[in-house]
């Protein structure tokens, strides 16, 4: 009988603890207790009768929600190996030594890692498109400048037009967020990604005026042939100084023209795409994905502790044999 008191809470300690929980918006409760807990009242007496009957399961539950005072009053229930469990977990959260730091860094390291695995054997989240949708600009450096974008706003076979209209205004925003940080790099103008086309329709054009200037200029110089054969063979010099002057301006200036980046063969692209995506492997360890994904649940998923756990005994096993 005695042990029994001692392996329960002060009734006070129980009273205080229940009365605030209770007064918290969205507090946990399993589905089957939800239409008796509809209100403060009500729930404060669901949890009072799980810290009467089992502490353990509360801890389990709202150990998280409880202040350093309040976890102390679980002291005295120590001797019990799951209350004590719970306890030391609860503080290795809250308050963790060095050791337990260093111990939880790893563990997130791993399961990230066993996720990012499950994420590529998927095959959606780290697709190429996926990938440039997230991170455009690097998208666009190490592989987009090596492809045609214009056959991106192409319509595809068997796509709506419906579809297609959606495809290109995405592809509007995706260009508008490269040519948006390539302005904030100070990119040369000519270099701006969608001014490919410009580019060389203007090239176009400057060549077509030149040809309307050389085809002016034979213009001339044939209404000026019969004055020179007039003056007959003193002005031979003259037709032969004017012959080089012709060659001369023959001779193509040197090019100032944008310079378009030179096309890669099927193994280079391939390297380039690599690299592209170890970096956006990257990204997601280190947890600079967060815009797109919830790492709280990544970081806390103790399933995946399987995965890296059966890739650290494998490792493991093959050390061993490789070292006999």
């Amino acid at each position: 009988m005695m042990e029994e008191e001692k392996r329960k809470l002060s009734s006070e300690a129980m009273e205080s603890i229940s009365e605030r929980l209770c007064m918290m918006d969205n507090l946990y409760f399993p589905r089957a207790l939800l239409p008796i807990a509809t209100n403060p009242s009500e729930r404060k007496v669901v949890l009072l009768d799980l810290l009467s009957r089992d502490p353990a399961v509360f801890l389990e539950r709202y150990g998280s929600k409880l202040t350093a005072e309040e976890l102390q009053a679980f002291d005295m229930l120590k001797d019990d190996y799951e209350i004590n469990w719970h306890l030391k977990h609860i503080q290795s959260v809250t308050s963790p030594t060095l050791e337990q730091l260093k111990s939880r860094s790893l563990v997130v390291k791993n399961r990230r890692w066993a996720y990012m695995n499950k994420l590529i054997r998927e095959g959606e989240y780290f697709s190429e498109d996926a990938m440039r949708e997230r991170e455009p600009y690097l998208h666009h450096e190490y592989v987009g400048k090596f492809q045609d974008h214009i056959g991106r706003s192409m319509a595809r076979p068997g796509e709506r037009w419906s579809e297609t209209l959606m495809r290109r205004a995405e592809e509007a925003m995706l260009v508008a967020k490269i040519r948006g940080e390539q302005r904030r790099l100070g990119v040369d103008e000519r270099e701006w990604v969608g001014n490919e086309r410009s580019n060389k329709e203007q090239e176009e054009e400057e060549e077509e005026e030149e040809e309307e200037e050389e085809e002016e200029e034979e213009e001339e110089e044939e209404e000026e042939k019969p004055d020179v054969e007039a003056k007959g063979v003193s002005c031979s010099s003259e037709v032969t100084l004017d012959d080089h002057i012709k060659a001369r301006d023959d001779i193509p200036p040197a090019s100032t023209e944008h310079v378009e980046a030179p096309a890669l063969s099927a193994a280079e692209m391939q390297d380039q795409m690599d690299q592209f995506t170890y970096l956006m492997h990257q990204k997601f360890l280190s947890g600079e994905d967060q815009e797109h994904l919830d790492y709280s649940k990544i970081d806390e998923d103790e399933t995946l502790d399987d995965h890296w756990m059966r890739e650290a005994n494998y490792d493991a096993e093959e050390k061993y044999f490789a070292e006999d």
